[in-house]
């Protein structure tokens, strides 16, 4: 992964995901359709490489919240086995 790719975006510049993915849906058409100078592919795929960061967080962000959720109901789950195996009679 390159250095850009694992930049942090801050969250006050960052586009909600259905956002960031349209743009990099768009981003991609346009690179694959060809027709533009070196210098605005360089500048596409620069914008593509921060839109991907971008959906990652988000989706890192969303994988994270689910985990925390799936804990929570085995935690609050009674008999139910915590992540050690044992129970919580």
């Amino acid at each position: 992964m390159s250095e850009q790719q694992t930049a942090s975006v801050p969250e006050d510049e960052a586009p909600a995901y259905e956002q960031a993915r349209d743009e990099l849906i768009e981003v991609v058409r346009r690179l694959e359709t060809g027709g533009i100078t070196l210098e605005e592919s360089l500048a596409l795929w620069e914008r593509g490489e921060r839109l991907a960061v971008v959906c990652e967080q988000w989706l890192d962000g969303a994988r994270a919240r689910l985990d925390a959720a799936v804990r929570a109901e085995r935690a609050g789950a009674d008999g139910a086995p915590d992540e050690s195996g044992e129970r919580d009679d």
